[in-house]
């Protein structure tokens, strides 16, 4: 039995992201059930960096990521491309692979990752960090319960 994972590449993604989502539904049909790009929503709860190439949540939020089965992990366009590749859509990324148009490529989506949260409609990173970091706490032990039921009585 093999211990290589039938996926090509995670895709990290922001599923609170309805820009995000959209392309993420986009790549689940093109995959078919193929089973060939596993799709990590680093906006669960229960997101784990060490799962997934080291990735942080604050990483993860500021551009995407992808993870290849050896643990290499990629960013931009470039994870992009790789997934059209595995998809057998190449083309669509295929013009980001000559000199000066994949770094023009990259320069382009960095705008968007800056300011893709605003965009959205969606609180800043420190914000999101922030109430993530309150959920975790909370899911430790009762203590959120308890504050909870004592300043509900």
């Amino acid at each position: 039995m093999s211990s290589t994972p039938s996926w090509k590449i995670k895709l990290l993604y922001d599923g609170q992201c309805p820009l995000c989502l959209r392309e993420v539904n986009f790549l689940r049909r093109k995959d078919n059930g193929r089973g060939l790009i596993c799709f990590v929503d680093v906006a669960a709860d229960d997101y784990d960096p060490s799962r997934h190439g080291g990735v942080t949540f604050r990483a993860a939020m500021e551009r995407i990521h992808g993870v290849l089965p050896d643990g290499t992990v990629l960013q931009n366009v470039a994870v992009f491309r790789y997934v059209y590749e595995v998809l057998g859509m190449g083309w669509v990324y295929g013009i980001t692979k000559l000199p000066g148009i994949g770094q023009l490529a990259d320069w382009v989506y960095g705008i968007w990752a800056k300011y893709r949260l605003q965009l959205t409609g969606r609180p800043d990173l420190i914000t999101l960090i922030q109430n993530r970091e309150e959920r975790q706490t909370c899911s430790v032990g009762d203590r959120c319960r308890l504050e909870t039921s004592v300043t509900d009585t």
